[in-house]
């Protein structure tokens, strides 16, 4: 991989899991990420229009995908007030790409290697570590960072699709605009009134702005370097994140949490270049 490449996917990397610490470490995570969601949504609009091309083929897969990022939202904002984010973003980061593999070996009838079959089972072995052998986390919580898992896996199977349909840019803002408004109107319908308002500041912005440059980032590599190559180096996310919950938001990160994360980035790494 060139170097210039390998810079722009480590800094997708790091400004995804800064995005995911901004709601994180809010006090209302759901006005947070509405106030995010705006933001990027604001920042990619002008980008997307002046880029614009959506053929008729997309609309349904944009409709689907906005609606699969709306639950993504919800679940992860729900995450993230119930549990510890060096334990959520592992799990729901490094599923995800596993659970999408699965699909396409049950359903969709793919092939897979035997490293792709390793990676898995080091992904497990992760997440295993990463919630503690003696109870150190809920299952609960666990089960919820799977469903986070559940809805990534979701959303990018219908948008692997969608994307052949419209330019990137233009879909991705398309796929967030709804997500943004609704998560917007939801706040302030449940109050108290001034949610959204109370949950601006200079994080919030950085965070929306992060979200997708680390999107743009990515789509900027992909020109410069192999896809898997890119796909792999991106599961750095995973220990980032983990590094940020641990310094930035002070959680307890043993050896043991921090291996875990580790071995689900390793396994995602195979899972996604094999």
């Amino acid at each position: 991989m060139p170097a210039d490449a390998l810079v722009l996917v480590l800094a997708a990397a790091v400004l995804h899991a800064a995005w995911n610490l901004v709601i994180a470490r809010a006090q209302d995570t759901q006005a947070a990420t509405a106030v995010a969601l705006l933001v990027g949504v604001v920042a990619v609009a002008p980008l997307a229009i002046l880029r614009w091309d959506v053929r008729p083929e997309a609309w349904p897969f944009i409709a689907a995908s906005s609606a699969l990022e709306l639950v993504y939202f919800w679940l992860l904002t729900t995450a993230y007030r119930r549990a510890e984010m060096s334990l959520v973003y592992p799990i729901a980061r490094g599923m995800a790409p596993v659970i999408v593999l699965l699909v396409s070996v049950v359903v969709l009838s793919a092939g897979t290697t035997v490293a792709q079959a390793g990676g898995i089972g080091l992904v497990a072995l992760g997440v295993v570590l990463v919630r503690g052998l003696r109870g150190a986390a809920r299952w609960s919580d666990v089960a919820l960072a799977l469903t986070v898992a559940a809805a990534i896996a979701s959303y990018t199977l219908v948008d692997k699709e969608g994307v052949r349909y419209a330019d990137p840019v233009t879909y991705l803002f398309l796929i967030l605009l709804g997500p943004a408004v609704i998560s917007v109107g939801a706040v302030e319908w449940r109050g108290p009134r001034g949610r959204t308002r109370r949950a601006v500041s200079g994080w919030t912005i950085g965070g929306g702005v992060a979200s997708v440059a680390a999107y743009g980032l990515v789509l900027a590599a992909l020109a410069l370097a192999p896809a898997a190559s890119v796909a792999a180096i991106r599961e750095v996310s995973v220990v980032i994140g983990t590094g940020l919950a641990a310094f930035v938001l002070h959680e307890r990160v043993g050896l043991m949490r921090l291996a875990g994360a580790v071995l689900v980035a390793v396994g995602v790494a195979l899972v996604v270049s094999a």
